[in-house]
């Protein structure tokens, strides 16, 4: 390496211009009559896709998914007459997260909706949203663990900076009067101030078995369920028919 090539790297790495110290890539690809100004362009088209991967990638991490799911991956041959492929398409645009708005996921369970909540988060992620993906009940024990040291506020900010918040299986146990206040309160706090999306397995009508403080139940599936989108996802376990010999 020459001292011009050691100087543009020092001072890439002080501009904080990475791709601007891989110069030479970029000019081997150009085309050779290209003039001053179409090279910088096209140096400055690399880092700038560069950041865009790099926070995509920072944004994925953040989102803490289980596991990553796309929509192209969803069987929706398997959906009742209730949802159609045309609407899903419409949620992957993420238009319900740029206006606010809730998705609530209703269904027995194998019916996909864990899948498409993350495929729906992971579109997102790559239009630029900050998302987040909680299991419900981790989250009340996370929001009660964060209340008894005094953390509670810092989870809550967090919980406050996702343009997208991920609530996973609330139906498979019941949350006391603390966490039904803490979980209440998420919910909360994000109605018509950003989007939360809600999977679970018990229609509206059984949610006062989830939890204690049964008084708050309609209030919460108010704030839920406001200019929302409500998905009927009922049917056959997909896998239970993925098991079935053909």
């Amino acid at each position: 390496m020459n001292v011009v090539d050691e100087q543009i790297r020092l001072y890439a790495k002080q501009l904080k211009l990475p791709s601007f110290a891989e110069y030479g890539e970029i000019l081997r690809q150009a085309d050779p009559s290209a003039g001053f100004g179409e090279l910088l362009l096209e140096l400055m088209k690399a880092e700038t896709q560069s950041r865009q991967e790099n926070q995509n990638r920072r944004r994925l991490k953040a989102a803490s998914f289980p596991y990553l799911k796309t929509i192209e991956e969803f069987d929706c041959s398997q959906l009742n007459d209730a949802v159609s492929p045309i609407f899903l398409q419409e949620l992957a645009t993420c238009k319900f997260v740029q206006d606010r708005q809730n998705v609530v996921m209703i269904g027995n369970p194998g019916r996909g909706k864990t899948h498409l909540s993350i495929a729906l988060g992971l579109k997102a992620c790559t239009q630029g949203f900050q998302v987040l993906f909680k299991n419900a009940a981790t989250l009340s024990t996370e929001l009660c663990e964060a209340r008894d040291h005094y953390q509670l506020g810092k989870l809550e900010r967090t919980l406050t900076k996702a343009d997208l918040l991920i609530l996973d299986e609330l139906s498979y146990l019941s949350f006391n009067r603390h966490q039904s206040e803490l979980l209440f309160k998420v919910i909360s706090d994000r109605s018509e101030k950003s989007s939360t999306i809600v999977t679970t397995n018990l229609p509206f009508s059984r949610w006062p078995e989830l939890f204690e403080n049964t008084t708050m139940v309609a209030a919460l599936i108010d704030r839920l369920t406001f200019q929302s989108h409500v998905l009927d996802m009922n049917g056959d376990s997909y896998r239970l028919l993925a098991t079935m010999p053909k």
